[in-house]
C-alpha cells in the first residue's frame, strides 16, 4: 500500500507515541531490559513529547501514513486516516547542533534525533521517502547536513544508512535506563 509522507499534526500525537512504543524497542540492542525500555519510552517518546515537539519553529515531526483508500464507485478518498507507519523527528538550530566530539563536520546541521519505521515496512518503500522528507525540511531548517545516531549492534539500520550515503563520522553515547549504549555517529550532507 502506498504511504503518504506529511508533516505531523497536534492530532497525531497519541498515534506516534502509540507507534514510538512499537518501534523503539527494535533498535534496542540484545539485552536491554524491558524496564529499561518502558522507563525511556515513558520519559521520551509520549504523546505529549510528541505534541511539544510539534509545536517547536525548529523541529519537524513527518509522518508516512497508509495513503486513504479510493472507493470503486465514487473515485473518492475515504475520509478515515490510514494508520502511521513511520515517522521522523529532526531537530535543527542550537537543539540540534551535535556536540564537536561527534565527529559531524558541517557548522549547520540538523540532528534526525528519530527514523522509525513499523517492522511490517521493514524493507519495504516507507524508509526512503522518509529520508528525502527529512533531508527537505533539514534544507528548510537551513541545515546542510543531516547527523544521527544508531546503535552499534543495529545492523539493519546501519545497512540502511551506508545504502542510502550516509557517512560514519563520530560515535557517541545513549542512556537507556540504567544502560549506557555506544551508538555511531552519521552524517549526510544536503
Amino acid at each position: 500500500m502506498t504511504a503518504v509522507i506529511r508533516r505531523a499534526t497536534p492530532l497525531d500525537a497519541p498515534d506516534l507515541a502509540h507507534l514510538a512504543a512499537l518501534t523503539f524497542p527494535l533498535a534496542c540492542p540484545p539485552g536491554t531490559t524491558d524496564e529499561d525500555i518502558a522507563a525511556f519510552i515513558a520519559g521520551n517518546l509520549t504523546a505529549a513529547h510528541f505534541a511539544q515537539h510539534i509545536s517547536q519553529p525548529d523541529t519537524r515531526v513527518i509522518v508516512a501514513q497508509d495513503a486513504p483508500l479510493i472507493h470503486d464507485d465514487s473515485r473518492t478518498p475515504s475520509t478515515t486516516p490510514g494508520r502511521l507507519r513511520g515517522y521522523v523527528l529532526l531537530i535543527g538550530g542550537q537543539l540540534g547542533a551535535p556536540a564537536p566530539e561527534f565527529g559531524v563536520r558541517a557548522a549547520r546541521s540538523a540532528y534526525l534525533s528519530k527514523f522509525y519505521v513499523h517492522s511490517s515496512d521493514h524493507g519495504g518503500s516507507v524508509s526512503r521517502p522518509l529520508l528525502a522528507a527529512a533531508c527537505e525540511a533539514g534544507r528548510e531548517l537551513g541545515a546542510v547536513s543531516l547527523w544521527l545516531a544508531v546503535n552499534q549492534l543495529n545492523a539493519r539500520a546501519i545497512r540502511f544508512y551506508e545504502k542510502s550515503g550516509l557517512e560514519r563520522v563520530g560515535v557517541k553515547t545513549m542512556q537507556v535506563g540504567a544502560e549506557l549504549h555506544s551508538d555511531f555517529v552519521y552524517e549526510f550532507a544536503l
